[in-house]
């Protein structure tokens, strides 16, 4: 059985606030592993670029879909967009060219409390 495979776009969010955010593109992600295993070894990879590890993941953008106008991410619709890590990243709504928010849970929820940005 060949595994599926998809271009996953990950948009690593530093800060919220300053949005501060450095999007990186993967080829060849199997969308069979779960998201705790994609997560892993995308903290891996990243942290060539950052010293900072994260641990959540949020759908921003499906192919052919609607962007939005936040300029980080959306803050709504989280019971649906975060996904689940124990899910598969098909299960989880993850296809071919999704862009997805990489990011502290802690930090985004310290946000989402208090959304303003600074420059």
């Amino acid at each position: 059985i060949m595994s599926e495979e998809a271009v996953v776009t990950v948009r690593l969010v530093r800060s919220f606030e300053h949005r501060n955010f450095r999007s990186v593109v993967f080829h060849g992600v199997c969308l069979e592993q779960k998201v705790e295993d994609f997560i892993r070894s995308t903290n891996i990879i990243l942290s060539f670029f950052c010293s900072w590890f994260v641990d959540t993941m949020k759908i921003i953008h499906q192919a052919h879909g609607a962007k939005t106008n936040e300029l980080v991410m959306s803050l709504d619709d989280d019971e649906t967009l975060i996904l689940g890590s124990d899910l598969t990243l098909k299960a989880a709504g993850v296809a071919n060219e999704t862009e997805v928010a990489f990011f502290k849970k802690e930090d985004y929820g310290l946000f989402k409390a208090n959304p303003k940005t600074t420059w």
